[in-house]
């Protein structure tokens, strides 16, 4: 299966306003009857052990500049997708995130047709709010293509 890096073609003032990046990957599983919460749920339900170990070395790097270390605090399954509380969620679109003082991020998961299957696409939007939220970004970004197109590969597995 093939991921693809595609032009984000979703509303990003309406999901998040101010953000100042985006990018999205895509990828057509044959899963006819998939939507997106199940989508992300195989997306970001449970990370390969290598992308767990780089959360792992986030965490403690980021401990010192008092940055929220994700971790699953939910009333109930609706609430969150792995370590991200849930936003908004139609059938079609699920939109994950977190607020932090340097940064605000977004993952949303949108499932359209295509042809026998589905296709699965993952847009992520950020809003920094400083210097450190921009040099934050700027560091983890080549990490960040690695993981998402992990994370797709998932859903079609």
């Amino acid at each position: 299966m093939k991921v693809d890096a595609v032009d984000p073609e979703i509303d990003t003032g309406a999901l998040l306003a101010g953000a100042q990046f985006s990018d999205a990957y895509s990828v057509v599983v044959d899963e006819a009857g998939l939507d997106a919460r199940h989508a992300a749920e195989k997306m970001l339900g449970h990370s390969p052990r290598w992308i767990e170990r780089l959360l792992a070395l986030r965490n403690v790097l980021v401990a010192p500049f008092g940055l929220k270390k994700p971790v699953p605090t939910r009333t109930s399954a609706a609430d969150t997708i792995g370590i991200f509380p849930v936003v908004s969620e139609t059938p079609d679109r699920l939109v994950a995130g977190l607020n932090d003082k340097h940064l605000d991020f977004r993952v949303v998961v949108d499932v359209a047709s295509s042809g026998h299957g589905q296709r699965v696409t993952a847009t992520t939007l950020v809003l920094t709010h400083n210097l450190l939220g921009r040099v934050y970004l700027a560091i983890i970004l080549p990490f960040h293509r690695l993981v998402v197109r992990a994370l797709l590969r998932q859903v079609a597995a």
